[in-house]
């Protein structure tokens, strides 16, 4: 008896009661992720959602990981060189650096996406929602196809990136599966200007005519749906698809009641 009451109460039963009670809650969860261009307003929106309630979780982008690579690859650690920005690394050698940067990005945001519930959400009495800025699904069909088409990202890695992408998909989806895509649009000029007032070392090189070519492609995902392997969305009705310059933190509460 006395073994079994510490077994009841180590900390080894805890995390294997805990992680149990995850899975049992991840497939209750609903999953929803914020599409746009870059400086659309993604964080913003996401902090109007991240206080609609107690059982909303919002997952960043893991920009910090991009910036610096020493923090996630302990390699790095021994070098005396200046820790690896491998955002400011692709912004300036795209040719170079490209496949480098799209593989990291989308490997981190799995990894984030794939981290186990948050407790508030697990002892949630209601229905636990998680919101995505951004997806695996943006990494692969707007900036890793918009890097290929530009010819930063030759034929061959294309082919391999498409290859473990979609083998992680058939892995993993049904863990990140999304219920819904919030599309936030504004044009290619209002998001040069929130980029230069935002502004972010890395991206001050960024052109007019490439965030053109971003929103071009999530105007072909999301609301033209021709973008190749559609299939993969046929559950999904973008929840939302209007101008960000018009969201207000009322839109936060109102997404909710959608949910």
């Amino acid at each position: 008896m006395r073994t079994i009451k510490r077994l009841f109460s180590s900390s080894v039963f805890y995390r294997f009661a805990s992680s149990h009670m995850s899975n049992f809650r991840s497939n209750e969860i609903k999953r929803v992720s914020i599409e746009g261009n870059i400086a659309v307003g993604k964080s913003t929106f996401a902090k109007l959602l991240q206080n609609a309630g107690q059982d909303w979780e919002v997952i960043a982008e893991p920009v910090s990981k991009w910036q610096n690579v020493d923090q996630t690859v302990k390699y790095f650690s021994s070098l005396t060189v200046p820790q690896p920005n491998l955002l400011e690394m692709m912004y300036h050698d795209p040719k170079r650096w490209s496949y480098t940067f799209q593989t990291f990005s989308c490997m981190s945001r799995m990894r984030t996406h794939l981290q186990p519930l948050a407790a508030r959400l697990l002892q949630s009495t209601g229905t636990p929602v998680q919101v995505y800025e951004r997806s695996v699904y943006s990494d692969r069909y707007i900036f890793a196809l918009n890097m290929f088409e530009l010819g930063c990202i030759n034929s061959t890695e294309w082919a391999v990136y498409q290859d473990w992408h979609s083998f992680l998909v058939e892995q993993f989806g049904h863990r990140i599966q999304l219920e819904g895509i919030i599309y936030l649009r504004a044009s290619p000029q209002t998001c040069m200007e929130r980029l230069g007032r935002r502004g972010r070392m890395e991206e001050q090189g960024i052109q007019l005519d490439y965030l053109e070519k971003l929103h071009t492609k999530h105007e072909d995902w999301l609301i033209n749906k021709s973008t190749n392997d559609w299939s993969h969305f046929h559950y999904i009705m973008p929840v939302m698809s209007d101008k960000a310059a018009f969201v207000s933190a009322g839109e936060g509460t109102s997404l909710k009641k959608t949910f």
